[in-house]
């Protein structure tokens, strides 16, 4: 494992340190809002209402912690610390951390940064003892994880230890969505908020001048991939929202499963870069996945009012359920689980005795 001070110059690891990321080479975790609320029996992520995912069992990471070849002007985090490959600062440091040293290190910090509930009263015990079992991995906290050379080994790595994989990527390296199609996450996201080139440029700001074409060969890629796809549009009132018709015939390129239309959120540094009235009321990011569905041909499945996000699915999704058998796809994880979950109960039952 390499360290932290490799990749990332020293201004930049203080500041994610301070916003409460735990760091471990390139890569990065850090406990999710929803997981801390699922823990004390409150509110969980979208996710689980959607899909199934428990938001207790989840681990917010990345690859590739302050790794990106865009700067969106919506995005919550430092975009100005981005740096657009990933490779170490040094000279002396070659290659990059492997996919076996991220997984057990991303477990571990997943453990000692929810090492401090049990001393909470309101926190739920059980769920609290089914944390230290992770069952999911979303590759979304921070970065563009297709950044990472060795990301279908990781994902792999991560299956083989029973966790699903939701990867959010911005769709600019298809070469790498090319090779996750052998070795695909458990369901794949790609970001797509720009309907045309121009605002392309202007709302996610990327490095590279031909970002725009490579979003486009990623997202005729979709089609191609044997696991569940996702298109997710973040919704910036005023910037991206007048154009239902245009992101309608982009996301007929790919084909997805499923269409997120979510609306942006006026926190963390992108207060430094809009103003809150270009965050869109619930009311306005329905009416807008309403009339891109209409568009599409897509089905108004369900929504959460919330987080600011609607779900659209392909015609033949209409009728069927979208949580995911998480049991059925790692069955040998959830019977271990079971299995610790009853001595855990056996154990608590001992106790109040």
């Amino acid at each position: 494992m390499h360290r932290v001070k490799d990749f990332l110059p020293i201004s930049t690891i203080e500041l994610l340190q301070k916003q409460g990321y735990f760091l471990f080479g390139h890569a990065a975790v850090k406990t999710c809002h929803y997981t801390k609320q699922a823990l004390r029996s409150k509110k969980s992520c979208y996710k689980q209402k959607f899909y199934g995912v428990q938001s207790h069992q989840c681990i917010q990471m990345s690859p590739a912690s302050a790794f990106c070849d865009q700067k969106c002007v919506y995005c919550w985090r430092p975009t100005h610390t981005f740096i657009p490959v990933l490779k170490s600062q040094s000279p002396q440091v070659v290659g990059v951390d492997s996919p076996q040293e991220i997984v057990e290190e991303s477990i571990r910090g997943q453990a000692i940064q929810l090492s401090g509930f049990g001393g909470f009263k309101d926190v739920n015990r059980e769920k609290l003892a089914e944390s230290k079992l992770p069952k999911h991995a979303a590759l979304s906290l921070t970065g563009e994880p297709t950044l990472y050379p060795q990301l279908p080994e990781l994902i792999q790595a991560y299956h083989q230890q029973g966790i699903s994989t939701f990867l959010v990527s911005n769709g600019l390296h298809p070469e790498m969505l090319e090779r996750l199609i052998k070795n695909p996450p458990t369901q794949l996201y790609l970001s797509v908020d720009s309907p045309k080139k121009e605002i392309h440029d202007s709302l996610n700001k990327p490095v590279f001048s031909d970002s725009w074409k490579k979003l486009n060969q990623s997202i005729e890629l979709l089609s191609q991939f044997p696991s569940r796809t996702v298109i997710r549009i973040t919704c910036v009132k005023g910037k991206n929202m007048q154009f239902p018709q245009e992101f309608a015939a982009l996301i007929q390129k790919g084909n997805p499963d499923f269409v997120e239309i979510k609306g942006y959120v006026h926190i963390g540094f992108s207060q430094y870069r809009l103003p809150r009235n270009c965050m869109p009321s619930f009311k306005e990011v329905k009416a807008f996945a309403q009339e891109i569905a209409q568009h599409l041909g897509y089905h108004y499945k369900m929504d959460d009012k919330e987080s600011l996000v609607c779900l659209l699915v392909r015609s033949d999704w209409k009728d069927k359920s979208t949580i995911i058998p998480f049991r059925k796809l790692f069955p040998k994880a959830f019977e271990e689980q079971d299995a610790h979950m009853q001595k855990w109960k056996e154990r608590q039952a001992k106790t109040k005795k």
